[in-house]
């Protein structure tokens, strides 16, 4: 494991968002959704790929908090630009966990 500073940490953009509307995303060479998310006022929505279908359906990703790297320059993936990375826990198997606020707070507001 690479050890990094704490000035390091800090450039490092993780806000919280909520998901406020979820696609299929057929063209994804892997499947996963294009998601849509709200950062707040200061940020806006922004978009992201995210392969999370093994343990997500769309319905239950709606209204979801998420804590989301936005500082990552945009990435063209197929036919969609992701603006933004959602972050999650690889299991084993897979399978990817969202990481998320243990309970609701203000869009926009950045991890510390």
């Amino acid at each position: 494991m690479q050890e990094i500073s704490w000035k390091e940490f800090e450039i490092v953009e993780l806000r919280t968002g909520t998901i406020i509307n979820v696609e299929l995303f057929p063209e994804a060479r892997k499947p996963a959704y294009i998601i849509h998310a709200d950062f707040g006022s200061d940020i806006g929505i922004r978009k992201s790929s995210a392969q999370i279908t093994d343990l997500y359906q769309p319905g239950d990703l709606l209204g979801r908090q998420i804590i989301g790297v936005i500082n990552f320059p945009a990435k063209q993936i197929g036919p969609v630009r992701s603006e933004f990375l959602i972050t999650g826990f690889t299991q084993t198997d897979g399978a990817v966990v969202l990481a998320q606020p243990e309970r609701p707070i203000d869009n926009g507001l950045k991890l510390a």
